[in-house]
């Protein structure tokens, strides 16, 4: 299925989830600093593997980064 991760379309598995979507983003991330939405709602963390995505969707991620 096609979807837009970070206003860039990619190819995905018919199973992608959020939380296959954040992995396949920034790797084997804890998810710590991590926010993701999903057609413009924020999905909590604990709710990411359970979180299917279908065609068409709008996945947005974000990260905390440090510094000053």
């Amino acid at each position: 299925m096609r979807v837009v991760v970070n206003g860039q379309a990619r190819e995905l598995g018919n199973d992608a989830t959020v939380a296959s979507v954040v992995e396949s983003v920034y790797g084997d991330h804890d998810g710590r600093g991590v926010a993701a939405a999903l057609d413009g709602e924020v999905v909590p963390r604990g709710l990411w593997e359970w979180t299917g995505l279908s065609e068409g969707a709008r996945v947005e991620i974000v990260v905390a980064v440090q510094g000053g």
